[in-house]
C-alpha cells in the first residue's frame, strides 16, 4: 500500500488528549450493546403483523432468516465505515462528508420529525398494549397510555432525569428475560391448531414485502455500532466480529420466540394476537404468566422509549445549532442540563403521531407506516454514499474493507430500496403522512442557511 495513504478519520475536538475515549471496549462488551439495542419491544408485537400477512407457518419465518441475512450484509457495509470515519454523527457525518450541507438537513429534519418521533410513538403503543393487560382503561386504553407515556417520559427528560449505564443494562437484561421467558413457554404449551397448518407456504409478493417492511424495524439499530468504533480494541477484527456475532444471536433469538408464538398460538392465534407474548404466557400458564410477562414488556417498551427521548431530544438540538432558521432548538438550559426546546417539540410531535394511530384505529401499524418510507428513503442513500466515500475519499486508509465489493454494498442498496418501495406501495394513511411531512422539509431547503460554514465537511458538534 502507498506509505501517503492517509490515516482512517477521526473526529477532531479538543479532547484529543488524556480525556479522550481510549480502546477499552471488548468484543463481549460491543456485542451486549447491540443485541441491548435491537432487540427491544417490537418482537412482542411485531410477530402478530407478520403472522397475519403469511400464508401459513412456514411463510412466518422466512422473513426472520431473511432479515438476518438482510442485517449481516449492511453490517459489513457499517463496519468499513465505522472503521474508516471514527465521528459520533454517525450517518448525518456520511451523508454531509459525501453530499454536503443539503441533504444532512433533509435527514436531521427527517430524525426530529418523522424518524425519531416516530420510534417514540412506535415503542409508546408497545408500552400502551402490555399496560393495558396489567390495568385496562377502556375502549382507548393503549393510546391512553401511549400518551401518557410520551408526555411523562418528555416532562423527566426535560427535568434533567438521566438513566444510569447501570440502570440501563438491568433493564435491557429484562428485555432479554422475557424473550427467554416466553420461548420456554412456548415448549410446553400445547398449539390449538391441527398439523395441516404447516403446508408449504406460497406468499405473495406484496404480503412478504410487507412482511419485510415490520421484521427489518425490528432488526433495526445495529448501525449504532459505529458510535462504539473509537473505543473498541481492535476495532480492525473486532468491529466485524461484534457485529456478525450480534446479529447471528439475535436472528437465532427471533427464531426462536417465532416458533414459540406458533407452537403455542398457531397461525391463526398469532395473527389475531395484540398482545401475543401476554397471550401466549396465558395460554401456557395461566392469567398469572400474562401478567408477569406484561409488565416484563411494558418495562421494556418504557426503556426503549425513554432512550429515544434523550438521544431525539439532543439530536433536536445539535440540528438547531447547524441551521440558523432552527435556532430556538439549538438552546441548552443551563439550569436543567437538557435542550427544553428540543424536547418540547419532540414531544408534541409524537403526541401528534400517537393521535393519528387512534384516528386510524390501527396506532402500532400506523406509526409504523408512517417511519418506514422515510426511514428506508435514508438508509438508501447511506448505502450509496458509501461508493461516493470510496471514490471521493480513495486516499484514506482503511482498517477493514468490504469483502468481494462492490457485491454487499450494491446488495444492501437493492435491498434497501426494495423495503422503500414495499414501505410505499403496500401501506397506508401513515406512509402518505410520513411522506408529507418528509416533502415539506423537501421545501425547506429552498429558505434554511447553516449557521457555521468552517468545516467543509461537517460541523464538529455531536
Amino acid at each position: 500500500m502507498n506509505r501517503s495513504v492517509r490515516q482512517p478519520v477521526a473526529e477532531k475536538s479538543s479532547a484529543n488528549t488524556a480525556g479522550s475515549p481510549k480502546p477499552v471496549v471488548r468484543v463481549v462488551d460491543a456485542v451486549g450493546l447491540i443485541v441491548g439495542i435491537v432487540i427491544g419491544a417490537g418482537i412482542f408485537r411485531t410477530p402478530s403483523i407478520v403472522a397475519s400477512n403469511a400464508a401459513n407457518i412456514w411463510a412466518v419465518y422466512l422473513p426472520w432468516l431473511v432479515g438476518g441475512a438482510m442485517s449481516l450484509i449492511g453490517a459489513r457495509v457499517y463496519a468499513e465505515r465505522a472503521t474508516t470515519y471514527h465521528h459520533s454523527g454517525g450517518d448525518y457525518y456520511y451523508l454531509r462528508r459525501a453530499f454536503g450541507l443539503r441533504l444532512p438537513f433533509l435527514f436531521g429534519w427527517a430524525r426530529m420529525s418523522v424518524i425519531q418521533t416516530g420510534s417514540i410513538a412506535f415503542l409508546s403503543f408497545v408500552f400502551g398494549d402490555y399496560a393495558s393487560q396489567i390495568i385496562p382503561l377502556g375502549t382507548y386504553s393503549t393510546a391512553i397510555y401511549a400518551a401518557l407515556c410520551v408526555l411523562v417520559l418528555t416532562g423527566l427528560n426535560i427535568a434533567g432525569v438521566r438513566q444510569g449505564t447501570g440502570t440501563q443494562n438491568l433493564l435491557t437484561a429484562i428485555q432479554v428475560l422475557g424473550i427467554i421467558l416466553v420461548i420456554a413457554a412456548g415448549f410446553i404449551a400445547v398449539s390449538p391448531e391441527a398439523p395441516n397448518e404447516a403446508a408449504i407456504p406460497v406468499a405473495s409478493s406484496s404480503s412478504f414485502g410487507l412482511m419485510m417492511v415490520f421484521v427489518l424495524l425490528t432488526y433495526g439499530g445495529w448501525n449504532e455500532a459505529a458510535y462504539v468504533s473509537g473505543e473498541l480494541r481492535d476495532v480492525r477484527r473486532n468491529m466485524v466480529r461484534a457485529l456478525m456475532v450480534s446479529i447471528l444471536v439475535i436472528t437465532a433469538l427471533y427464531v426462536l420466540i417465532n416458533w414459540a408464538y406458533l407452537h403455542a398460538l398457531g397461525l391463526r392465534g398469532v395473527a389475531r394476537s395484540e398482545q401475543v407474548a401476554a397471550d401466549l404466557m396465558r395460554h401456557a400458564l395461566g392469567e398469572i404468566g400474562a401478567k408477569t410477562i406484561s409488565v416484563l414488556i411494558a418495562i421494556a417498551a418504557l426503556t426503549s422509549a425513554n432512550a429515544t427521548v434523550f438521544t431525539g431530544g439532543r439530536s433536536s438540538y445539535a440540528f438547531g445549532c447547524d441551521f440558523r432558521q432552527f435556532r430556538f432548538l439549538g438552546r441548552w438550559s443551563p439550569h436543567r442540563g437538557t435542550p427544553v426546546n428540543g424536547l418540547l417539540l419532540q414531544g408534541a410531535v409524537s403526541l401528534a403521531l400517537v393521535v393519528l394511530g387512534v384516528f386510524t384505529r390501527r396506532g402500532f401499524q400506523t406509526i409504523v407506516e408512517y417511519t418506514a418510507p422515510v426511514f428506508w428513503f435514508f438508509f438508501l442513500l447511506t448505502g450509496i454514499a458509501f461508493f461516493v466515500l470510496r471514490r471521493k475519499d480513495a486516499a484514506i486508509s482503511r482498517p477493514f474493507r468490504v469483502p468481494l465489493y462492490p457485491i454487499p454494498p450494491i446488495l444492501f442498496s437493492i435491498m434497501c430500496a426494495y423495503l422503500l418501495y414495499s414501505s410505499l406501495a403496500y401501506t397506508g394513511i401513515g406512509a402518505l403522512a410520513g411522506v408529507a411531512v418528509l416533502a415539506v422539509g423537501a421545501l425547506l431547503l429552498l429558505f434554511v442557511h447553516p449557521s457555521t460554514s468552517n468545516d467543509p465537511t461537517l460541523n464538529k458538534r455531536s
